[in-house]
């Protein structure tokens, strides 16, 4: 069966904050049962979703993307707190999220405008920065939101990265870890 691929512009999350985030994250299985975890080598931080993108507009949006990012500055995000999208009592999305940051949020827009200007039609919803963690809520009990608090437990300290990669991904959804990086934009 030929699967549909996809391709998407996110932030690159370092090696060293993904092994971090790969021993939290078996320390938050056992709090949450989700159906399926993400894949260290998975996490990332969406900046435009492209879909099944024809390969000449994909080439537009990465010469577009390259010119947006030019000359623009690597900065350090830090990891916030836990949350969810989706059902209150059975989440679809378990996530982290980041503190504001002013930087996070012109890379989105120049890499979002870039991509609008080749001929994408992306997601109109208001930017929710996130590392998505786990999908589908597959607890017996109902998912209780005071639960999102244990964060601080199983990160004590902050954990702070350097932002100095835009990557554009493909999907391989037979494969694990299932995003390739194509194209790899370097921050100063």
């Amino acid at each position: 069966m030929n699967q549909q691929t996809h391709y998407f512009f996110a932030i690159k999350i370092p090696e060293e904050t993904k092994l971090m985030m790969k021993k939290n994250s078996e320390q938050l299985k056992e709090l949450f049962p989700f159906n399926r975890w993400v894949h260290h080598q998975d996490l990332h931080i969406t900046l435009a979703f492209l879909g099944n993108a024809p390969s000449e507009k994909l080439s537009i949006a990465v010469e577009n993307v390259l010119e947006a990012l030019r000359d623009t500055k690597g900065f350090f995000l830090e990891m916030n707190k836990l949350g969810t999208f989706g059902k209150v009592d059975s989440p679809r999305i378990f996530w982290v999220d980041t503190k504001a940051s002013t930087e996070l949020h012109g890379v989105r827009k120049k890499v979002f405008t870039a991509c609008r200007e080749a001929g994408f039609q992306l997601e109109t919803r208001p930017f929710k920065p996130h590392i998505t963690l786990a999908r589908k809520w597959a607890g017996d009990q109902q998912f209780h939101i005071e639960l999102l608090d244990s964060w601080n437990a199983v990160q004590p300290e902050p954990l702070r990265f350097k932002v100095n990669e835009v990557v554009l991904y493909q999907t391989h959804l037979d494969k694990t870890p299932k995003y390739e990086v194509k194209t790899s934009y370097h921050l100063e």
